[in-house]
């Protein structure tokens, strides 16, 4: 969400409109009810409460650590420790979404179990549009100058030996967007069976079970019960680590410190929203 959020005044207006955005969002695949949108949008006011209240004080904290290791080069090791904090944050938020989402779920329709499913396809679509083009050689193109915008939103304009680092890195990376969209696509069938396997049940009388359909979808998304694909995960993972450290290593001070600076101003927007949820000052 940093990343893409790219300034700072952005991520203070992106996340107060980040309800919003996320029930239109939702409401694109499930096609909500009256009653449904009533429910939806309480349970997103009080997952984002509680999510501005504590939640944003640990990331601001994260961000502090990493303007603290920025100026100093890294390693591939120390890069996916930095994954891995994420990973375990944002199973933190799922865990607490669970109880909104296992309230909901019992309500959806077979037919709007079958518009996730076209919504599902869709988006498969796009993937295939943005990641699968059959020019090779745009294909590659596109990669590098995702990558590079990525880099650029933390330390700014890369030289030209950086933007050649960036594009040997895509070339020898083993990210295959066919397996990709596989397990994609595995992982929305999973969905969809659990959707209807919850749908005939009730939301008060199998709460642990509704939860349980959950995070056992949740643990098959962290780890595909597909053991090539685990391996593959695990290998594009390490060399993604391995990627990010050495482009960090090759920048310069100056560009150290202007990943410092947006770190930083990060943080502060951060602090300000979690201290406005607390009442200690304004949005």
């Amino acid at each position: 969400m940093l990343v893409a959020a790219g300034g700072c005044s952005a991520i203070r207006l992106g996340y107060s409109q980040a309800p919003e955005l996320l029930y239109w969002w939702l409401d694109g695949y499930a096609d909500f009810d009256d009653a449904q949108t009533r429910r939806v949008r309480d349970a997103l006011a009080r997952w984002f409460a509680w999510h501005r209240r504590t939640q944003l004080p640990d990331y601001a904290a994260l961000l502090a650590r990493a303007q603290a290791e920025a100026p100093a080069d890294t390693t591939p090791d120390k890069a996916c420790a930095w994954w891995s904090d994420l990973r375990s944050r944002a199973d933190k938020a799922f865990a607490a979404a669970m109880p909104f989402a296992a309230e909901l779920m019992p309500t959806l329709s077979a037919e709007q179990i079958q518009h996730v499913e076209r919504r599902f396809a869709k988006s498969n679509d796009e993937f295939r549009d943005e990641y699968l083009k059959e020019d090779p050689v745009q294909r590659r193109k596109d990669a590098v100058k995702r990558g590079v915008e990525r880099a650029e939103t933390l330390y700014g304009k890369l030289d030209d030996a950086q933007r050649e680092r960036v594009a040997a890195a895509v070339a020898a990376s083993p990210f295959d967007p066919e397996l990709w969209l596989a397990e994609r696509q595995r992982r929305q069938q999973d969905a969809l069976q659990v959707l209807r396997s919850v749908a005939a049940m009730n939301a008060e009388r199998d709460r642990e079970r509704i939860e349980a359909a959950l995070q056992g979808w949740a643990d098959r998304i962290e780890a595909s019960p597909r053991p090539g694909y685990r391996r593959y995960a695990e290998q594009l993972t390490r060399y993604n680590c391995k990627v990010s450290a050495e482009l960090h290593n090759s920048t310069t001070p100056a560009q150290r410190q202007a990943a410092v600076a947006k770190l930083k101003g990060w943080e502060t927007d951060l602090r300000a929203l979690a201290a406005a949820a607390n009442g200690n000052g304004a949005n």
